[in-house]
């Protein structure tokens, strides 16, 4: 299992939410802490998730998830609704870059992705989730690529792909049974053929017997 899977399953499907997104982070600036929050030092990975609830009326989650070194267990560190995320900078909007930032009503953290890749794809699911449920106050996306806020993103991508395997799929089936009606044709044909072979054949039987009988 995957670890974004795991945290899905972990963090969120216990409180019945849905994990839409996750990327792996680390802090552009280190914070200046001798001791963690659990009493001792130690490395540990962090995670920026968003999530919604399965129940209505819907909320939004931006939520930090951690795994310590040494444990397999992810724990829910700071949590916010999606009307406390004030901006989203995507810190160059004419190239690729795993840096970005997310600017809160009570926090402001700059993060680095694993990779380019990872931030991008969060930052396209964040913008197409926040149009798509209509909030009252939609945070600001400054700085990042066009690809990501709209036009020919992976979303659209991936739904045209899903649209292409379906028509494939349709086209397919119905070539299938183009191919079983010709063949139901020619079974029929064959059919007429025998017919008819045994209706002569039974003819020509008649026809010898008369003569044999007459003879």
């Amino acid at each position: 299992m995957s670890a974004k899977s795991a945290i899905n399953k972990e963090v969120f499907i216990p409180h019945d939410e849905k994990m839409l997104a996750a990327v792996q982070v680390r802090r552009r600036t280190k914070k200046k802490i001798p001791f963690l929050a659990t009493g001792g030092q130690g490395d540990y990975m962090t995670f920026i998730c968003l999530s919604v609830t399965n129940k209505k009326p819907t909320s939004l989650s931006i939520t930090k998830v951690k795994q310590f070194q040494g444990s397999s267990s992810f724990i829910k560190r700071s949590q916010w609704t999606i009307d406390q995320l004030r901006q989203v900078n995507g810190i160059d909007s004419n190239k690729d870059c795993p840096e970005f930032d997310l600017m809160f009503e009570n926090a402001f953290d700059q993060w680095v992705a694993g990779s380019a890749g990872e931030k991008c794809t969060f930052i396209q699911i964040l913008h197409h989730t926040c149009q798509r449920y209509s909030l009252a106050r939609k945070p600001e996306f400054v700085n990042c690529q066009s690809k990501l806020l709209g036009g020919n993103s992976i979303l659209h991508s991936a739904a045209d792909s899903v649209t292409s395997a379906v028509q494939k799929a349709s086209q397919a089936l119905n070539e299938r049974g183009e191919r079983l009606g010709r063949a139901e044709e020619r079974t029929a044909d064959m059919m007429n053929s025998a017919e008819q072979f045994a209706v002569t054949a039974h003819k020509v039987r008649q026809y010898v017997s008369k003569i044999y009988y007459s003879a």
